[in-house]
C-alpha cells in the first residue's frame, strides 16, 4: 500500500499538463524498480536464513569495498560522490549497505558467547556501524552516515549499559552546543563542567570520580574538535547554511532556507482532507523542488490533507510494529537483531524525513521509505523485506 501510495504521488509531484511523457517516465523507472524489488522478495524466499548468517560477513566486506569504489569510479550527483553509473541508470552503495550491516550485526550479536555488556563485544559493534558510516560522511553523505548510526538503537534494545545512551544524549547536546557558539567556547564550557562535577562529587570515590571527569572532559573536547573540523571542511557550504538556518543563525526563505519554507507552506495548505488529487497548487507550480524524492510527503500534506498524513503514518505505524512483534518472536539473536534492525532503519528514515519536510531537521537527502523516488533505495528496502519475510515464515521452523 505504500509503494501503491508512493507511485500515485510520485505522478502528481512530476505531472505537467504541457508534459506528461516526464510524468510517465518518472512511474515507468519507479515501476520498474518495484518490479526488481517484488521479484528480489519473491527470490530471498528461497534462500534459507542460515545462508546469510553463514555469509554476513563477506556481504559486509563487499560492501565496504563498494563504498571504497566509489573513490575511483563514482559518480558525483548533487555535490556527492555517491553513485556509480551504469548505462541508463545508477546504483547508491550506501542504501544497500544499510542491510549489510543489520546481516554482520545480527552475525556478531548472534556469535557464540557473545554479550553486549562487555567492552570487546559493544566495541566491535560500533565498528560495524563507524566504518561504513565514515565511508559515507566523506562522500560527502552525512544523512546515510546518520542512518548507519541510528542501529545504535538495536544496540541498546539488546541490551547496551543505560551509561551509552546517555552519553549519546550528552554529545547530541554537545553537538548543536558546537554549532551555536563554535568550538572555542564549547571547550570552556565543557572545561568548567568538568570541574564542576568533579568538586561536586569529590567526597565520594574522589579517584574514581577524578578519572571518570577526565575521561569524560578528553571525550568531549575530541568530539567537539571533530565536529568543528567536519562542519567546517567536510560539509559543504549548503549543509551548513541548512544546520544554521534551522538552528535560528540565519534566515533565508528564499536562498537554502526555501525548499523546507514552501515545504511548510504546501504541507500547511492542505487542511483537513487535502486540496484533491492533482489539484495542489504548490504542487503543481513547483515551488518544492525534487518534490518526488526527499519531499514527496508535501504532495500527501497538500492533496490530501491531513487526513491523508495519518493514513500514511499510520502504514508506517502498523508494519514497524508488525516488525518489530515478528522480531521478538524469533528463536535465534541473530534473527531477532535483524528484524530490529530493519524496523531501526524505518523509524529513522521516517522520523528524518518527516523531520525535514516540517522544518524541524535540515534537509540532509533522506527518502521516505518505500515512497521517495528513488530506486536504489526501493530495492534496498525491498531487499530488506525478503529477508525478514523469509524469517517471518521460518520463526516456526
Amino acid at each position: 500500500m505504500l509503494a501503491g501510495i508512493g507511485l500515485v504521488n510520485i505522478y502528481s509531484a512530476v505531472y505537467d499538463t504541457n508534459s506528461m511523457e516526464i510524468a510517465a517516465g518518472f512511474i515507468q523507472k519507479q515501476l520498474v524498480a518495484l518490479g526488481i524489488g517484488v521479484v528480489f522478495i519473491f527470490l530471498l524466499q528461497f534462500i534459507d536464513i542460515k545462508f546469510f548468517e553463514r555469509y554476513a560477513s563477506i556481504l559486509f566486506l563487499l560492501s565496504i569495498l563498494s563504498l571504497l569504489g566509489l573513490w575511483g569510479f563514482g559518480t558525483e550527483v548533487s555535490g556527492a560522490k555517491s553513485w556509480y553509473a551504469i548505462g541508463v541508470f545508477s546504483i547508491q552503495p550506501s542504501e544497500f549497505a544499510k542491510v549489510a550491516v543489520a546481516l554482520a550485526l545480527a552475525k556478531h550479536l548472534g556469535g557464540f558467547n557473545t554479550r553486549i555488556d562487555r567492552a570487546k563485544d559493544y566495541i566491535g559493534a560500533f565498528v560495524i556501524m563507524l566504518i561504513p558510516a565514515i565511508l559515507t560522511i566523506l562522500q560527502p553523505d552525512p544523512g546515510t552516515a546518520i542512518i548507519l548510526l541510528g542501529f545504535f538503537l538495536v544496540l541498546h534494545a539488546e541490551g547496551l549499559p543505560a551509561n551509552f545512551l546517555y552519553a549519546l544524549v550528552f554529545l547530541f547536546g554537545l553537538f548543536i552546543l558546537t554549532l551555536l557558539i563554535g568550538a572555542n567556547a564549547s571547550l570552556l564550557v565543557i572545561g568548567v563542567l568538568s570541574v564542576f562535577t568533579y568538586f561536586y562529587k569529590r567526597w565520594r570515590k574522589a579517584k574514581r570520580i577524578f578519572r571518570s571527569t577526565i575521561l569524560l572532559g578528553a571525550i568531549g573536547a575530541t568530539f567537539t574538535l571533530s565536529v568543528s573540523y567536519i562542519f567546517e571542511n567536510i560539509f559543504e557550504q549548503r549543509h551548513r547554511d541548512r544546520f544554521n538556518i534551522l538552528l535560528g543563525k540565519e534566515v533565508d526563505v528564499r536562498g537554502v532556507g526555501y525548499n523546507i519554507n514552501q515545504s511548510q507552506i504546501a504541507i500547511g495548505s492542505g487542511g483537513g482532507l487535502g486540496k484533491g488529487y492533482l489539484q495542489g497548487t504548490q504542487t503543481k507550480g513547483g515551488f518544492v523542488p525534487e518534490q518526488q524524492t526527499d519531499y514527496i510527503f508535501t504532495t500527501v500534506g497538500e492533496e490530501w490533507g491531513f487526513l491523508g498524513t495519518v493514513i500514511v503514518l499510520g502504514l508506517f505505524t502498523m508494519l514497524m510494529l508488525q516488525i518489530v512483534k515478528t522480531a521478538y518472536r524469533q528463536k535465534t539473536t541473530f534473527r531477532r537483531v535483524f528484524c530490529l534492525g530493519f524496523a531501526c532503519i524505518m523509524l529513522i528514515h521516517v522520523t528524518i524525513n518527516l523531520g525535514m519536510v516540517v522544518g524541524l531537521i535540515p534537509t540532509i537527502g533522506i527518502p521516505l521509505p518505500l515512497m521517495s523516488y528513488g530506486g536504489s533505495s526501493l530495492l534496498a528496502f525491498s531487499i530488506f523485506m525478503g529477508i525478514y519475510l523469509r524469517m517471518y515464515y521460518q520463526r516456526i521452523q
